[in-house]
């Protein structure tokens, strides 16, 4: 079945669970998805990615400011999320659902960027600097996200980072 024949995935969200989401002022559900490990329920915000497994409250929410990235395998219908401060990726899994997640988490990534730039620091060092926004507040943050083999405190990278970043902020007119 082709994207424009599906229907909107948050049609079927059970209203104990919408109302365990306690979305702002301005907040709306974009999409869901049952998790077929958990039986939890992902579920993506204008503002945030969230996960609720009961009625009373999320167990995890993260705003879209904080979402590194995301990747979609369809043979085992698994969407894999990483997150800036590198900790350690998330994973469910939607076998036998239709659910618009995966795209709605690129549209929302890809959203909050407003500016970016990568870093190509030799000796198989990266990175990226960029400057997103939080949805929520419309505040401009600026973010380093390292790659594996690049130390924050390499008085090199910090250089780096820094005129990247200045560059960047200058850019969006943000203040040095």
């Amino acid at each position: 079945m082709g994207l424009f024949n599906r229907r909107p995935s948050h049609a079927d969200l059970p209203r104990a669970i919408a109302a365990a989401l306690e979305l702002a002022k301005g907040e709306r559900v974009l999409s869901f998805g049952v998790d077929d490990n958990t039986g939890g329920y992902v579920v993506a915000t204008t503002f945030a990615l969230l996960v609720v497994t009961s009625t009373t409250e999320p167990v995890f929410q993260r705003r879209w400011l904080f979402v590194d990235a995301g990747s979609w395998e369809p043979e085992t219908a698994t969407l894999t999320v990483t997150w800036t401060d590198g900790t350690r990726a998330r994973q469910w899994s939607f076998r036998d659902q239709l659910t618009r997640l995966p795209e709605t988490l690129r549209e929302r990534v890809q959203a909050s960027v407003v500016i970016a730039t990568h870093l190509n620091l030799g000796d198989r060092r990266t990175g990226r600097v960029a400057i997103r926004q939080d949805f929520e507040t419309r505040e401009l943050i600026a973010q380093t996200i390292l790659g594996r083999y690049t130390r924050a405190d390499d008085p090199e990278v910090k250089a780096h980072v820094e005129a990247a970043l200045a560059h960047l902020r200058d850019q969006v007119g943000l203040p040095a």
